[in-house]
């Protein structure tokens, strides 16, 4: 009795590769292909957009509003582009570019200030108007069961762009918080940005 010589992995990859679950048939191949390094039980989740993070891109080049502020050019963009979903006289809202959570918001002055004391009066009564209407809309839009809202006021205290004071807006579920984040260092998102903008956009309340 004979048998056929069974395919290279190369080939069987090929072969797969038209039907369904090529994706996976080609993270097998992957792993299976020789190279450097021991082999493990952990599937590998590439996130090269991340590096723009890593590498510090976008971040400001001082502390002026004109030394590459975001939140000072955020505004001159459209909604989509600037991916803000509301806009008033003193504050505007708009999506963290690197969310902690789908829908995670920030509460943003127009004027380049770094300091809640800072705020004049109108400034700081409409930041609490936009931080209450960012709850509702992502309470009607996601369901959201619990919120982390808060500032980080200085670079000590964890402040990305500390210059430009921002309030941060994060929507929690139950069991939103898993190994990917905690061991591997990564989130994982369900939405796009883009789509994440409109959908908050249009649960928005209306004044």
């Amino acid at each position: 009795m004979t048998t056929e010589p069974e395919k290279p992995v190369e080939q069987q990859g090929r072969d797969e590769a038209s039907g369904e679950g090529a994706a996976e048939h080609q993270s097998r191949l992957e792993e299976e292909r020789g190279g450097a390094g021991v082999p493990d039980n952990f599937q590998r989740l590439w996130t090269p957009h991340r590096m723009a993070y890593i590498k510090g891109e976008n971040k400001p080049t001082g502390p002026g509003a004109g030394e590459g502020c975001p939140f000072c050019e955020i505004p001159a963009m459209s909604d989509e582009d600037g991916l803000v979903v509301a806009r008033g006289r003193s504050v505007y809202t708009v999506l963290n570019l690197y969310p902690y959570n789908s829908g995670h918001l920030m509460v943003v002055p127009y004027r380049h200030v770094a300091d809640y004391g800072e705020l004049d009066e109108a400034e700081y009564t409409e930041l609490a108007v936009f931080t209450r209407r960012s709850l509702a809309a992502l309470r009607k839009a996601s369901g959201a069961q619990g919120f982390n809202v808060g500032m980080n006021l200085g670079l000590v205290a964890g402040a990305g762009i500390a210059a430009h004071l921002h309030q941060h807006v994060v929507p929690r579920w139950g069991g939103d918080t898993n190994f990917m984040p905690v061991v591997g260092h990564t989130r994982v998102l369900p939405q796009l940005l883009r789509d994440t903008r409109q959908i908050l956009a249009d649960a928005w309340p209306q004044d």
